[in-house]
């Protein structure tokens, strides 16, 4: 970051965090990792009389997160904004680059889809979304329905059956 960009963001935080090749914890590489810190005061004001939108729960779905990251990373980045129950992160080549982080409040959650959604780590911007269990699950059958489209094919072609 540049002294100008420094001047302008005095809530920019600076945290470094390790990098390695487990599954879902790492060890390895530390690097530096830059994001802004916020104020939940204002959220926890108006819990008492906020409604929330139907699609609004407690898990959150992530996308575009950089192949490299960390869960600890995504601690640092999403526990600014409240209690985390759990983060699971993907690791198969399907699943890179996407996360669910799951907050022990919903308050939390809308928080943090409010502020880190469009946030930049490591020059990709955060897709952060609710979990929608109807959505994820025409999801994997569309792939799965091509995956078996393509194998019957691979078997039509292989054994000259039209």
């Amino acid at each position: 970051f540049s002294m100008e960009q420094k001047r302008n963001c005095l809530s920019l935080c600076k945290c470094e965090v390790t990098l390695g090749l487990g599954r879902w914890f790492s060890s390895g590489i530390t690097l530096p990792i830059y994001f802004k810190a916020y104020s939940l005061m204002s959220v926890q004001g108006r819990r008492g009389n906020a409604r929330l939108p139907p699609e609004v729960n407690r898990v959150l779905y992530v996308r575009n997160l950089p192949f490299k990251i960390s869960s600890e990373e995504l601690y640092d980045i999403f526990g600014k904004y409240g209690a985390i129950r759990q983060i699971r992160l993907g690791v198969n080549n399907d699943t890179r680059g996407t996360a669910f982080v799951v907050y022990e409040d919903i308050y939390d959650a809308k928080n943090a889809v409010d502020h880190l959604s469009g946030f930049n780590v490591c020059g990709r911007y955060l897709i952060v979304l609710y979990y929608q269990a109807n959505k994820m699950q025409q999801r994997k059958g569309a792939v799965d329905i091509n995956k078996q489209k393509k194998e019957l094919q691979d078997l039509k072609d292989k054994y000259g059956v039209e």
